[in-house]
């Protein structure tokens, strides 16, 4: 389809609202705390209320455009404030009143009659601080500051500057920082993203910032991503000149983000001591029944349980901060489920993304429900992605991998097989940042698992483009035309239809289709930040080393031809999960890491601080703590999930396998010596690849290898006994509803 800055879209919609309204919430059926919290065992059948209830009302009401965007600093709504002060929400369309003291105060005196209004009087510097995922709730940094001030005799009154507004300082040392900072050398700071909206949650204002060490070393997610966008501008732009299109504006990243979740009860979330602290069961037998007859996928949503209401307060919510979620579904998985908003700006859309994973977790909390983020909550059954869809767009709205709309625009048949062959040639040269991007703690479970693309970094571009690239290599020189094929039903009564010339590869890591290419592999608890990051900035490389080879006077056809012949080798259209593919592609030359710390220790290689350093992303110093923080999280993650296995075999497993004589628990003593000694071993360890190495052993055999053994004698407990929820009860919500714990 046609790209379009999200904001252009957001103000129009807006625009039609006749007056501002906003959404009233649902009374919690569940009181927070109230939940049942106690380790003693629940029997599955006691103290149930089996009274007849009708469905679940539709209490909160539906999500529409009433209230749409109206906690949300931008079209409409900024219109109204900013017109007192002489100005209107264009203003706000580029950074330039960011330079000026003036439009600064100006529009900070708006955004606080905006506040007063919808009753907020707190402000904060939203930011991301690096190494957040998965852990930290909500994924961000925040430091709330009153938007009072008080006179000597006690009296209040509003202030709100645009210095204020601009600019904040925190504590840098406190954070996951690499080495970057010191308690004596501590300073943060904070600095306004004016390309993503100011928004308002209950009484406060969220300013979402860049945030950078006293020496201007980036400390975050946001500001490397700015740097890639700005490379990814400026070297699109070159190219394109030099195939005689001019760009009126700028290029960036466009993406949509499928976010997958688990929500399960939360009586027996608090009855997991692993999900509350790791995000993860460390332990859990399968219950009789699982995907097997995929009867989750695409199943209603039903008003049975409390997932529907839930779902449906998340979207509303979301809507009244102006995001646009589109997309709500049922996922394969018993209990998981999935949101997916309008596509739009990568570094918009990050920022709405984190906030979309923090109103789904506490959304969740209000309907006795909790939702699980992490990629892989549930052994035996598929874990959570958060799939990445990514496109290069001009802000005069031209996809770059839309052949049809860019022969149409440029009147060029050039632009699109070179633009195509350079990302293929960045994928090729690149695989190793693109697995990095992606190797968050809980991927360890995913990749490769047959539910998730493997460890290996190819692209799908499918047979017709492919053949048309064959073409290409052999000289034959023409446009690419993606005709529709059409589709037949075998019968009159039900229409024909027209469908996309390639077919849907859902195995590959990175496949082409619809216009864009989708980053499959992301997991589900991750800021996306790193993983756009890295596209753009192997995209900007491999645009520099194009435009460098045409302003020498190079022909397109010529650049296209060898960049295919050198790199094509990265293309696969076949089977991802065929258990042969991955020696296959080590044979071809493709990346292949498996191991995630493996792929993070690739981040201080030669090749990475070089481009990195050239497209004015990372300096090494830069490179170096990103690696560090990277490593340090994930051995943090396992070592968590390590120290919850001891306390629940010491405090849970070890005394439900006595209360039921199952039989001497010495193994399971044993067990936890193990970990406790395979824990020391890490901390003995100096250099961080090596110890993030034992730590992933630790996990995958070790852990795996003890968690045999309690599922085993959970196998064997009666549930009276057991005092751990189990899998039935938590993969279930409409054969163990949450509301007859309650």
């Amino acid at each position: 389809g046609t790209l379009g800055r999200t904001p252009t879209t957001v103000g129009t919609m807006q625009s039609t609202l006749a007056q501002q309204k906003v959404f009233t919430t649902k009374n919690s059926r569940f009181a927070r705390g109230a939940s049942v919290t106690s380790t003693a065992a629940r029997v599955v059948t006691a103290n149930r209320n089996v009274a007849a209830k009708a469905m679940l009302s539709m209490s909160s009401g539906p999500a529409t455009t009433e209230g749409y965007g109206s906690g949300c600093f931008r079209g409409a709504v900024a219109e109204q404030y900013l017109s007192k002060y002489g100005e209107t929400a264009a203003l706000l369309d580029t950074p330039a009143w960011t330079k000026s003291e003036a439009k600064a105060d100006i529009v900070a005196s708006a955004v606080l009659d905006w506040a007063i209004d919808n009753g907020a009087s707190v402000y904060c510097h939203w930011f991301q601080p690096m190494g957040s995922s998965g852990v930290r709730h909500g994924n961000t940094g925040q430091v709330h500051q009153s938007m009072l001030k008080f006179s000597s005799d006690g009296t209040p009154s509003y202030k709100f500057s645009g210095e204020q507004l601009l600019q904040g300082e925190t504590d840098g040392s406190s954070y996951p920082n690499g080495g970057m900072r010191a308690t004596h050398t501590a300073g943060g700071y904070l600095s306004i993203d004016p390309y993503s909206p100011i928004f308002l949650r209950e009484d406060t204002v969220f300013i979402p910032s860049g945030f950078v060490s006293y020496n201007g070393d980036a400390l975050d997610e946001k500001t490397p991503l700015h740097r890639a966008t700005a490379a990814l501008n400026k070297e699109t732009k070159r190219m394109l000149k030099a195939l005689g299109h001019t760009v009126k504006g700028d290029v960036y990243a466009n993406i949509g983000l499928e976010q997958e979740i688990f929500l399960v009860p939360r009586h027996a979330f608090y009855r997991r001591p692993d999900l509350q602290f790791t995000g993860r069961t460390i332990t859990g037998k399968m219950p009789p029944r699982g995907q097997e007859m995929c009867d989750h996928y695409m199943a209603p949503i039903s008003r049975a349980t409390a997932a529907f209401e839930c779902m449906r307060q998340i979207q509303q919510e979301c809507y009244k901060v102006g995001i646009p979620l589109l997309t709500r579904h049922r996922e394969v998985a018993p209990n998981q489920y999935e949101f997916a908003p309008m596509f739009g700006n990568a570094i918009t859309q990050v920022d709405q993304n984190l906030m979309i994973m923090q109103i789904i977790e506490e959304v969740a909390s209000e309907h006795g429900l909790a939702a699980l983020l992490q990629e892989k909550p549930f052994a035996g059954i598929n874990g959570s992605g958060k799939h990445n869809n990514w496109s290069i767009g001009t802000s005069d709205g031209l996809n770059l991998m839309n052949p049809k709309q860019v022969a149409s625009v440029t009147g060029s048949n050039d632009i699109f097989p070179l633009v195509m062959a350079a990302v293929v040639s960045a994928v090729d040269k690149h695989g190793d940042l693109m697995r990095l991007a992606i190797a968050s703690p809980g991927n360890d479970f995913r990749l490769g698992a047959m539910e998730a693309p493997p460890a290996v970094m190819s692209t799908y571009l499918g047979p017709s483009i492919t053949e048309y690239f064959e073409k290409v290599k052999a000289g034959t020189h023409g446009a690419y035309v993606s005709e529709k094929k059409q589709l037949n039903f075998g019968t009159d009564t039900i229409p024909g239809i027209k469908v996309p010339a390639e077919d849907r590869n859902r195995t590959s890591p990175f496949p082409y289709g619809g216009n864009r290419f989708e980053f499959r592999a992301a997991g589900s608890s991750q800021n996306v930040s790193m993983v756009n990051t890295v596209l753009n900035t192997i995209s900007a490389e491999a645009f520099k080393i194009v435009a460098d080879r045409l302003e020498k006077g190079e022909t397109p056809l010529a650049i296209t031809q060898d960049l295919l012949a050198k790199h094509d080798k990265c293309v696969f259209n076949g089977n991802g999960y065929d258990p042969e593919w991955p020696d296959e592609a080590v044979k071809r030359g493709i990346w292949r890491i498996d191991a995630g710390c493996d792929a993070i220790n690739e981040m201080t290689s030669a090749k990475n601080i070089k481009l990195f350093g050239e497209m004015g992303v990372f300096n090494e110093k830069e490179c170096g703590a990103r690696r560090t923080v990277m490593l340090e999280h994930y051995i943090g993650q396992v070592e968590m999930e390590a120290l919850t296995m001891i306390d629940m075999i010491n405090k849970h497993v070890i005394p439900s396998v006595k209360a039921a004589d199952l039989g001497n628990p010495n193994k399971l003593v044993d067990a936890a010596k193990t970990i406790k000694g395979a824990v020391a071993k890490i901390h003995a360890t100096e250099d961080l690849h090596a110890a993030a190495n034992l730590a992933r052993n630790m996990r995958l055999d070790t852990m795996v290898s003890i968690r045999s053994i309690i599922d085993e004698f959970e196998g064997r407990c009666p549930p009276e006994k057991w005092t751990l929820a189990t899998y039935d009860e938590l993969l279930f919500l409409d054969t163990f509803p949450e509301s007859d714990y309650m």
